[in-house]
């Protein structure tokens, strides 16, 4: 068995990892769309979101066991953790938002959540998009447009959370208000974190081209 032999099969298993991660992140994504589209049986709803999650752990465990024993890989191993890190924190603290609305028992979502969830929807496609370029990193064009189109969908969130939040305010329950801001908070970290996927996809991008 000659190097060649040894070297492809290794780079494509992570390769593979970093898109089942992104599928992840758009699965739970939607499935959080889903939630607030028709608010209705949001506990099972929000069970078959955690299912996802458990899968994103499974990708994530894979990862880093795959990382302790390959000497060669296609990237710096320190580029690959972050990436695959990245990745499940984007569907990490989408699931801990989802949660909080059973905790809390949220009987009628925020305004602005399901606008929210569809930026972080549109995110995760955007990251499945920027990660399957890795394989090659032939189409760069592409691949830039994933980045810049994340960090706009970022702003974005950013910027509906911020309307959200001033009407959320102006109510009168300081209990529903701290309730709804910590719900909120969870969703701003996912879309920050799709950012962080976006740093780390411009990172490799640049050193690796």
């Amino acid at each position: 068995m000659g190097l060649k032999d040894i070297v492809i099969p290794q780079d494509k298993i992570f390769f593979e990892l970093f898109e089942q991660q992104a599928e992840v992140a758009v699965s739970a994504a939607d499935q959080l769309v889903n939630i607030f589209t028709d608010y209705t049986d949001v506990e099972a709803k929000y069970h078959a979101l955690k299912e996802i999650e458990h899968k994103g752990d499974d990708i994530t465990h894979r990862a880093h066991d795959e990382l302790n024993r390959t000497f060669i890989t296609p990237f710096e191993p320190e580029e690959i953790s972050r990436l695959i890190n990245t990745l499940d924190d984007v569907v990490d603290f989408i699931d801990e938002g989802a949660r909080f609305l059973v905790i809390y028992e949220i009987g009628k979502p925020g305004d602005g959540m399901l606008e929210i969830a569809q930026c972080l929807r549109k995110a995760a496609e955007e990251i499945r998009t920027g990660v399957k370029c890795l394989r090659t990193l032939k189409d760069t064009k592409r691949m830039k447009e994933a980045i810049i189109e994340i960090s706009r969908l970022e702003n974005e969130a950013d910027d509906l959370q911020t309307k959200a939040l001033k009407q959320l305010f102006a109510t009168n329950d300081p209990i529903h208000i701290m309730k709804m801001k910590d719900i909120f908070e969870h969703f701003e970290e996912a879309a920050d974190r799709c950012k962080d996927v976006a740093d780390v996809l411009t990172a490799i991008l640049i050193r690796h081209t």
